[in-house]
């Protein structure tokens, strides 16, 4: 009985050791193979970090409006006789743009040309008489105060005719006309927009950390988009008080308009010129990946730095942790971290870890962001 026990324990053993045995066989050759196994190699784009001339902006986003801009409306209650304009008419300063009812008002006028005439020369008649020394000064006084009350009355009727009519305040374009004939107006009715587009104001703001960096007279680009700024201008105005809701600080420029391209009203965006700075080190947009560790690049060293430069040149990718500065125009200043003349990835970091072995092709270059398509 005790032999068969025996036996029975012995083939345990040797069934227990034998699996433990092959486990940690087959564990070390998948090391081994793994371990020896050679590395595939990544296809990616490079660029050399380079030390550049840095053209510092503050951006901002703008509205544009008019050099002169108003909303015509009419003085007092009438009704619409004629209209002497059309809808993106160019329009003269001085022009007569609506012509209210104003028979009554020329008559009132013509009464008090009348009057005036009439207390004119009895003024006259009282002058005459006080040079003989048969009027009395109360007289010649009493002619005079006349003759100033219906000169007064004249200028107040032709005040109240001028009212029965708009006109141009400035040169510009007039807007699509907002009355009809023969429409009742009362007194403050818009009639039409008029706007001088030949020179346009631009509104925007900046941070209050940026109020320092602007000077009148800075030169600002403005477009429709971050890629494509034809107009630029000049800062003709900062506001010297900062806005204590916001933190922001309102800007205006003046932009020259000669083709009608801007409009008031407008949503642009706006740039303003620093002076330029050199040897700044920098890289493309692409080339910084963000990570809760923080920003990082991968460098390339070449697998054997005596090899030609080829298609086929070999390089061992190295994860390197940058701190990055400004951003502009689709390129990163690097504070420290590179030198001047690495080369780091700026397309395929998604395929590299640490010690990736790559080869280079710049054929197809990654498109900037935010540039057009």
């Amino acid at each position: 009985m005790i032999k068969r026990f025996v036996i029975a324990a012995i083939l345990l053993i040797l069934v227990v050791g034998g699996l433990v045995g092959f486990n940690l066989f087959r564990d070390k050759a998948i090391q081994d193979f793994f371990a020896n196994m050679p590395r595939p190699t990544v296809v990616v784009s490079a660029t050399n970090v380079k030390n550049v001339t840095w053209e510092p902006t503050i951006p901002a986003i703008g509205t544009v409006k008019a050099i002169n801009g108003v909303d015509l409306s009419v003085e007092s209650a009438g009704i619409v006789k004629e209209i002497l304009f059309k809808a993106n008419d160019h329009v003269n300063k001085g022009d007569v743009l609506v012509q209210l009812e104003d028979e009554i008002q020329r008559a009132e006028l013509e009464a008090a040309r009348t009057q005036a005439e009439l207390d004119q020369q009895s003024l006259s008649r009282a002058r005459e008489l006080a040079q003989r020394g048969v009027g009395s000064q109360s007289a010649l006084d009493a002619a005079s105060a006349s003759a100033q009350t219906s000169a007064a009355a004249v200028n107040k009727a032709q005040a109240a005719l001028n009212q029965r009519q708009i006109r141009a305040p400035f040169s510009g374009t007039i807007g699509i006309p907002r009355i009809e004939l023969g429409q009742y107006l009362q007194p403050g009715t818009v009639v039409a927009t008029l706007q001088d587009l030949g020179t346009m104001h631009v509104d925007f703001t900046v941070p209050e950390q940026q109020f320092a960096l602007l000077e009148l007279g800075q030169t600002v680009r403005i477009g429709i988009t971050d890629d494509d700024m034809p107009f630029a201008g000049k800062i003709v105005g900062i506001d010297p008080k900062i806005d204590p809701s916001t933190r922001l600080v309102s800007v205006r420029a003046e932009i020259e308009n000669p083709d009608n391209k801007l409009n008031p009203g407008q949503f642009v965006r706006v740039r303003v010129e620093l002076p330029s700075e050199e040897n700044i080190l920098a890289v493309p947009q692409t080339a910084v990946v963000t990570s809760l560790f923080g920003d990082y690049v991968f460098r390339l060293d070449p697998v054997d730095a005596s090899a030609p430069d080829s298609p086929e040149k070999l390089y061992t990718a190295s994860q390197v942790f940058v701190q990055i500065g400004r951003r502009e125009k689709g390129v990163i200043e690097i504070v420290s971290g590179l030198k001047d003349g690495d080369l780091v990835v700026d397309s395929g970091q998604n395929k590299l870890s640490h010690g990736s072995q790559v080869r280079v092709n710049n054929s197809v270059q990654p498109v900037p962001a935010g540039s057009a398509q």
